[in-house]
């Protein structure tokens, strides 16, 4: 099944596109991936503004001049640590590998001190990739994208869906977020723009319902890839919890194994919330991947770091603009760069 070749990857891929890499074609043959990945970074970056000038602008600010590490430097560090938005268990982390480490004498001055934090950052955000199911032989790869509404969860699985088919992997859409006639319509909007069917019911009909038919008819059409749309709030008495775990159990009844992968969409914006949304979601569904989105124009985007120290859950693409090339596979190493430099 071509969805699940083994393919080269490149730098700024992530392990979960690695996973379901498909091979190139000839468009994909002509780009310049260095230079695709140079812009990239250069939107990152400016994209990263505000939390480059909220937390390692201040870094800067404090380390320079200095010559050597004391008290009240670290003192200082400590305090722009606990106020930027990379979370109280990140920022004691950090701080206790760099107290320990001066105690030792083995860090002694502040530029190999920003040297160590980015390291550090990047250990954080480099979580192991989990044991996850695959389909069977002929089935389609299910993912079922939750979150809280307005966290941009609809367009990024319109997104997801432009760069999937861009890949050469056939796509179905399945509308469950049935109790918000507007994420409806929005998807089949994206739908057909990425060229893609979206099975849909009307409005307030049962989403596992529409699940199981989705699922239903990827199966029969030979689909390689299900993006799953769900609510990000009830607009009844059901606890919109039980209506995703409803909805998990009916897509394992119908495709064994399914739903494949759980992803989450994180409004970077919301800050500290989000480790809490990202805590909530994770205890009822088990979350395999994160997808962490506005992250241009926020300071906030510290928050990355935080989310994946605390959960030890992978993020898979990040996204910093509106564009549907924007949402990309996350990178520790080039976020960190972004942020530091």
């Amino acid at each position: 099944m071509k969805l699940f070749r083994k393919e080269k990857k490149d730098a700024g891929e992530s392990p979960e596109a690695a996973a379901t890499a498909a091979p190139e074609g000839p468009e994909d043959q002509e780009e310049n991936p260095v230079q695709e990945k140079a812009g990239f970074f250069g939107r990152l970056r400016k994209g990263l503004s505000k939390t480059r000038a909220g937390f390692t602008g201040k870094m800067d600010r404090l380390f320079l001049g200095k010559k050597e590490i004391d008290d009240e430097l670290l003192d200082e560090l400590e305090e722009i640590l606990f106020t930027s938005d990379i979370g109280v268990s990140a920022s004691q982390a950090l701080i206790d590998i760099v107290q320990e480490k001066v105690a030792r004498r083995e860090l002694n001055n502040p530029q190999a001190l920003k040297e160590l934090l980015k390291d550090q950052m990047r250990a954080f955000l480099d979580v192991p990739e989990p044991e996850q199911p695959k389909p069977g032989p002929g089935e389609p790869l299910v993912i079922l994208v939750i979150g809280v509404n307005g966290v941009g969860k609809t367009t990024t699985i319109g997104k997801l869906a432009q760069r999937f088919v861009s890949e050469g992997k056939k796509v179905l859409l399945v509308a469950a977020d049935t109790f918000r006639a507007a994420a409806v319509e929005q998807l089949a909007i994206w739908g057909e723009r990425a060229g893609v069917d979206v099975i849909r019911q009307g409005a307030g009909a049962d989403p596992s319902a529409v699940v199981f038919d989705g699922i239903a008819a990827a199966v029969s059409r030979g689909v390689d890839l299900v993006l799953i749309d769900t609510a990000g709030r009830m607009h009844t008495k059901v606890n919109l919890m039980e209506e995703l775990q409803k909805i998990h159990r009916v897509a394992g009844r119908k495709l064994p194994g399914a739903p494949h992968r759980t992803w989450l969409v994180v409004d970077a914006t919301t800050g500290q919330n989000a480790i809490s949304q990202a805590e909530m979601f994770n205890q009822a569904l088990g979350v395999s991947g994160l997808i962490l989105t506005k992250l241009d124009g926020t300071a906030k985007g510290g928050i990355v770091i935080g989310i994946s120290r605390r959960l030890k859950i992978p993020i898979r693409y990040i996204g910093i603009g509106e564009k549907a090339d924007d949402l990309r596979p996350f990178d520790a190493s080039e976020f960190v760069d972004a942020i530091f430099d």
